[in-house]
Order: structure tokens, then C-alpha cells, then sequence
């Protein structure tokens, strides 16, 4: 966690805090609830306390703000990989103002805000119409169901970026119809699924559904991983399920492991990220 992360899509992660509870069938094999009772901090659930953190660890953004500023060039903060920004909790609010002023304190900073409740968004965040130029706003849609229930309140905001995060992908989406109901567009879609040994697999033709709506939509396409399960032309392992390829046609994928699953996708990686004209450049 911290400086030099290693998601693909970010620079850095910053938690204002570790703790949530879970909404959806994508927090069924939640990493961050599995990783916090690794180090043995018991923050899941209604009732478990949030873990809260120094004044150095706060500081930290304002560091990179700085590197940021004298590099001349901007760099992205993933917030929050623990938590929820949006979970609704009294306890949360005073670090929520905290947070909200820390990104008004870090121009060079692009923030990203990614939510499960973004029916909150409006009613928890400070700006009204005016957002900071430096704030991405998103939103998770592992299903249908989900997309049609969490769009609608996304694309309300006016962020400089609004992006979807496909992760895990647990069923083919169609996005167009449901952003096309709304004002403002969708800039990022980030693909992906689960890494775990008991992880529920994602199947090629999804991903193709998702690209190529992207391409529709104009916005960039990011591939983040195939997780546990990854296409294979022959099947080397006695495990091996048979699911949609990109043209339609059958293909087999094996629980082969996140390393070597890697993230190609139609011979190449993607890496998309929004225009930096989307970005307005800080003054």
C-alpha cells in the first residue's frame, strides 16, 4: 500500500482509513478484507471499528504532491484500496473532511474515488457542482443489475473523469443503453477478476463485450488481469471449464494462477488511461 503501487491502473494507493462492509456479489472474495485479517486487523462488518491512521501517514500525498510538482508530472492516487469512501458511517465523517481537504491541498494529484455506494456521492462530497479538477470519480459494475442500479447516480457527478471499474467481472455487460440515458459520459473502463484459488472465472467474450463498447463510448479501455482462470487452447490440467470466446465460439480455460494468467487479451496488453486533455492542467 502507499507509494509505488502495484495496480496497474495507479501510482500510488492511499487509505483514509482500513474497513467495510460488504454490498454486493463482488465482495464475495473481497482482497481487502482477506488482506487485513492477514495482518490482523478485524475492520469487516456493521459492527467492527475502522482502523485510523498517524498524522505521518496523512502526509504522505502531500510528498507526492510535491515530487508531482517539481517533475511536472502528475500522478494518480488510488483512494481507498481498504475501504469505502462513500460507506455510510457517522465515525467516518471527520476523517472524510480530512480527505476532502487533502485533495484540495494536492493540485498535481489525480485522485481516484472508487465506490460500491455512489447513490452517496452527492450527499457525502463538498462540491456540488464544482468539482476539483484533480477528482476521478467511479464506480464498480460486476453485473447488469449492478450497472443499471449504480450508472444512474455516476453519471450525475460532473468529475473530470468518470470511470467504471468491470472488477471482478462476473457477467457480460451492456453499458450503452444505460449511459446513453445520462448527461455525461463514461472516460475509463477497467476490466478484471478475481485472483484467489476459490475465484470466480471471467470469460473472454465478456471482456470483448467491454472493449468494444469502449470503443463505442470513447473512453479508454484498461485490461487489469485474468485473475485465477485463463483462456488456453489445449489444457494441460485435469480441471478446466469450457466458456465464450471473443467470436462467440467455445474456448477452455484452466486455473492456471494470476502470475501466469497475466493480462494479455488479443495478443496485446491494455493500458488505457483518459486523455490528458480530459485533465486540466494545474495553473
Amino acid at each position: 500500500m502507499g507509494q509505488n503501487s502495484k495496480i496497474e491502473w495507479t501510482h500510488h494507493t492511499f487509505n483514509p482509513w482500513w474497513g467495510c462492509v460488504k454490498v454486493s456479489k463482488a465482495c464475495d472474495h473481497c482482497y481487502a478484507e482477506t488482506w487485513a485479517k492477514r495482518v490482523g486487523a478485524d475492520v469487516w462488518g456493521n459492527k467492527a471499528p475502522r482502523r485510523f491512521f498517524t498524522d505521518n501517514h496523512w502526509a504522505q500525498p502531500l510528498r507526492w504532491n510535491k515530487v508531482a510538482a517539481e517533475e511536472g508530472e502528475r500522478k494518480r492516487v488510488f483512494c481507498a484500496s481498504m475501504a469505502d469512501v462513500f460507506e455510510k458511517r457517522g465515525d467516518l465523517d471527520a476523517s472524510r473532511e480530512r480527505l476532502w481537504k487533502l485533495i484540495e491541498a494536492t493540485p498535481y494529484l489525480d485522485w481516484l474515488l472508487l465506490t460500491k455506494r455512489p447513490q452517496y456521492i452527492q450527499k457525502m462530497a463538498p462540491w456540488g457542482d464544482a468539482w476539483p479538477h484533480n477528482v476521478w470519480i467511479g464506480t464498480t459494475v460486476e453485473s447488469q443489475a449492478c450497472a443499471r442500479q449504480r450508472l444512474k447516480h455516476l453519471l450525475k457527478i460532473p468529475a473530470t473523469v468518470r470511470f467504471l471499474s468491470c472488477e471482478p467481472l462476473l457477467e457480460k455487460l451492456d453499458l450503452i443503453e444505460l449511459a446513453s440515458e445520462e448527461p455525461y459520459d463514461i472516460d475509463w473502463i477497467i476490466a478484471g477478476v478475481e485472483s484467489g484459488p476459490h475465484s470466480r472465472p471471467m470469460q473472454p467474450g465478456w471482456v470483448e463485450t467491454l472493449r468494444l463498447q469502449s470503443e463505442e463510448m470513447q473512453a479508454a479501455f484498461h485490461f487489469k488481469q485474468w485473475g485465477h482462470w485463463s483462456p488456453v487452447e489445449d489444457p494441460t490440467m485435469r480441471i478446466h471449464i469450457e466458456a465464450e470466446g471473443v467470436n462467440g465460439k467455445p474456448i477452455l480455460m484452466e486455473p492456471v494462477g494470476k502470475k501466469k494468467g497475466g493480462r494479455v487479451f488479443l495478443g496485446r496488453t491494455w493500458d488505457g488511461i483518459p486523455s490528458l486533455e480530459k485533465v486540466q492542467k494545474v495553473a
